[in-house]
């Protein structure tokens, strides 16, 4: 049996004329022999009558520190109401189709309300269906515990239900279905030419999805690398063929392996705030773990970090920057506190030891006269902490530089 995971979201089942484009796509991996797995998210985005942030609002308008737990017993509907849907629209079309939730579909989790992990995914139920021939379309998002309590897991929560199900069935292909036509090296709203990858490799797209690219969720990425579970990210309304996700080197038509690139991608992240704490020889030698301990506690994620003699500097979500201050003052520390600033990342398997990377990306930002408030690189990235007015053009600069519109 060849199975394939297919994972439509919400722009892909958000009314019936979209719905029939995503049933083509389901008809046709039929035709070739598959038995498909359907996930889907809940229906449209923000504003749309059952998309997840509206039911957010909805339960937040009754009281806005509802507890975890009951935020996921209404969230989880959204997948529900779209699944039912889905199912019925393949129903109409002569297929035996059966609407799933996560939990039926075997996908367990621990008890983190609204970011569940998943613990195991047991595809028995899953293989059972896909041998009498039916089609299982299954709630994406979702998760039950243990003890049968409802879970969700996290924004971009389906993408890593598909991943997990694609693993679990041991899927020949996960194909993540949304409304571009794949990756691509830049977001196209600042950068006019930016290209559509044909292939990246799980290391890298996990890179551009952490650094804020919003492509496909890092976890199932992860999930989906485990088992070398390829994955292609294309688009519901066109043919195109999207960006395959794998770790096996893609060949072009001749046979020749393509050439490994510096650079596959430039992301951004807005809305962040740089924090500088100042220290001296009398607060002793843990201070700096007291630092990053008290950031911990207070469940505020830390970025950018760079330690010196007398100062630590590190970035956080702006949203935060308030609770940190006052966490940090209370234990004595003199701090800046830089606002409006943003992250702007490089992304590039092939950036590993290549002399001159660090050079062209500082020149890149010099010649624009953008200000370097703080840096940090690992073997796959390099980042810079710009003044966030600064954030289009450090972004096409760097596009331009490492050559990705060629």
């Amino acid at each position: 049996m060849r199975i394939i995971v297919q994972k439509f979201g919400g722009t892909s089942v958000a009314s019936p004329e979209v719905r029939e484009l995503a049933l083509r796509k389901i008809e046709k991996v039929r035709e070739q022999g598959f038995s498909p797995v359907v996930v889907v998210s809940a229906m449209g985005r923000q504003g749309a009558p059952y998309a997840t942030d509206t039911l957010i609002g909805i339960a937040r308008s009754a009281y806005k520190g509802i507890a975890a737990r009951e935020l996921d017993q209404i969230m989880y509907c959204g997948e529900m109401i779209s699944a039912v849907v889905m199912a019925g629209t393949l129903q109409a079309a002569g297929m035996d189709a059966i609407m799933l939730t996560g939990g039926h579909a075997g996908i367990i989790t621990d008890a983190n309300y609204t970011d569940a992990r998943i613990v195991k995914c047991d595809p028995t139920r899953l293989i059972h269906l896909l041998r009498q021939g039916k089609v299982p379309v299954v709630c994406g998002f979702q998760g039950m515990t243990g003890d049968n309590e409802f879970t969700t897991l996290g924004r971009g929560g389906s993408d890593t239900s598909a991943a997990a199900l694609g693993a679990a069935l041991n899927a020949e292909l996960v194909e993540i279905y949304t409304d571009v036509d794949g990756i691509m090296t830049a977001d196209p709203r600042i950068v006019e030419n930016a290209k559509i990858l044909d292939c990246i490799s799980y290391g890298e797209v996990c890179q551009l999805a952490h650094q804020g690219a919003k492509v496909i969720h890092p976890r199932a990425v992860e999930i989906a690398m485990q088992k070398n579970i390829p994955l292609v990210v294309k688009s519901t309304f066109s043919e195109a063929p999207g960006t395959l996700i794998t770790n096996i080197a893609k060949e072009d038509t001749d046979g020749t392996a393509v050439i490994d690139r510096v650079a596959t991608g430039v992301t951004y992240l807005n809305n962040i705030v740089q924090i500088k704490v100042h220290l001296d020889d009398a607060m002793g030698t843990d201070a700096s773990f007291k630092v990053f301990k008290t950031m911990a506690d207070s469940g505020i994620s830390v970025d950018l970090i760079n330690v010196h003699p007398g100062q630590i500097m590190f970035t956080i979500n702006a949203d935060h920057a308030e609770k940190a201050s006052i966490r940090l003052k209370r234990l004595g520390y003199e701090i800046e506190v830089l606002e409006n600033c943003a992250k702007v990342s490089v992304v590039g398997g092939g950036m590993r030891e290549v002399p001159g990377v660090m050079a062209s990306f500082i020149e890149a930002l010099s010649r624009n006269r953008i200000a370097i408030l703080q840096t940090v690189d690992s073997h796959t990235s390099i980042s810079v902490l710009v003044p966030q007015s600064d954030v289009e053009t450090a972004v096409k600069s760097l596009h331009e530089k490492f050559g990705l519109s060629n």
